[in-house]
């Protein structure tokens, strides 16, 4: 694959590349902030494991306390002895038990570009800080790996087919998410539920006056968002994803840096799949009269299964895609020193 034009500047690293010591410094003052900030919280009695409705246990903050200071104390020793074996395997498993933590931030930044308010500020700020630490840990577990100097982009690439079926599938998957909400903005009736109706719930539930205002002209927000989820799937997916494109004027034709679309699409894919895939099977008991569903707004319990059917179908279809997409991208651009390209 011809690469010319897009020859990166040696050495080809990020900043935390090669530098285990530092990056683990900075990762044991995040330790220290997340495991205090958990203490403060565990001591006060204010619960931080906080989902919608779902409130847990303020003992669960001493899980935030014993998993900073095990990191700090981890880090402390990348710091004195550099990275071992046995560290590394430890900042895998304490990154990935802190981006479990931060699940469902990707509904926080929804709220909030919305202008609404989210659930619990102290279970947001955890959120944040444990996103920041999931891909500090990550950093400090790979910041001894120094990419070859001279190292080349690869050109801009189509993902291989069956990535692009399953982007298909997980667009389609958005489809009745998104007429079920067009219905409702556009003055009619779905599952029982008026858009007279929904806009009610929508106040009583606090939304903002962006959210009431796009409603009013028939327009649903979360409808907006799924078509910019839509478009970053693709661009994952598309060669277009790879450059940046005329419209942007002094960056046409650069290349667009690996972590802005990576970014957004871990945060989405981690949380989409995990909270579709759980809703589904969370339905799939409710359609086996295992256990009950929850009525909420919706006139009946089988309303209220219907809207979770599609929504939760929507979110497990898109995330899935998502993951399968970003896993591609971040094949199809890593940086290449004339060896063959990685293909899938």
């Amino acid at each position: 694959m011809a690469t010319d034009g897009w020859k990166l500047k040696p050495p080809w690293r990020m900043w935390w590349q090669g530098r285990p010591r530092w990056v683990g410094r900075v990762t044991v003052l995040w330790a220290t902030v997340y495991g205090a900030f958990g203490l403060v919280c565990a001591l006060n009695g204010t619960p931080l494991w906080h989902y919608g409705v779902i409130r847990g246990a303020a003992a669960l903050d001493w899980v935030v306390v014993a998993v900073g200071a095990l990191a700090a104390l981890v880090c402390g020793a990348v710091v004195r002895h550099g990275l071992r074996p046995a560290l590394r395997v430890l900042l895998w498993v304490l990154s990935a038990l802190t981006a479990i933590a931060a699940f469902s931030l990707l509904m926080d930044v929804i709220t909030l570009l919305t202008g609404e308010g989210v659930d619990s500020r102290v279970a947001a700020v955890h959120r944040s800080l444990a996103a920041v630490g999931a891909l500090l840990l990550a950093a400090t577990a790979r910041a001894d790996h120094r990419p070859t100097a001279g190292a080349t982009a690869p050109a801009p690439s189509l993902a291989p087919l069956r990535v692009q079926l399953t982007a298909t599938v997980g667009t389609v998957a958005f489809l009745p998410y998104a007429a079920m909400k067009l219905v409702w903005a556009s003055g009619g009736t779905f599952a029982g539920i008026s858009r007279r109706e929904m806009i009610a719930v929508s106040k009583r539930n606090g939304a903002s006056g962006i959210w009431l205002t796009l409603e009013s002209w028939g327009l649903d927000a979360t409808v907006l968002l799924a078509a910019l989820g839509v478009f970053l799937l693709w661009g994952l997916v598309r060669p277009w994803g790879q450059v940046f494109p005329r419209w942007t004027l002094f960056l046409h034709g650069r290349r667009v840096p690996r972590w802005l679309p990576m970014a957004p699409a871990l945060i989405g894919a981690a949380t989409l799949t995990l909270y579709g895939v759980l809703g589904l099977g969370y339905c799939t008991l409710v359609a086996a009269d295992v256990v009950t569903m929850r009525q909420g707004d919706a006139h009946s319990p089988a309303d209220a299964l219907l809207m979770s059917w599609i929504g939760m179908v929507a979110f497990a279809g898109y995330g899935v895609a998502l993951t399968i997409a970003a896993r591609s991208y971040w094949l199809r651009t890593r940086p290449i020193n004339q060896a063959p390209v990685h293909t899938e």
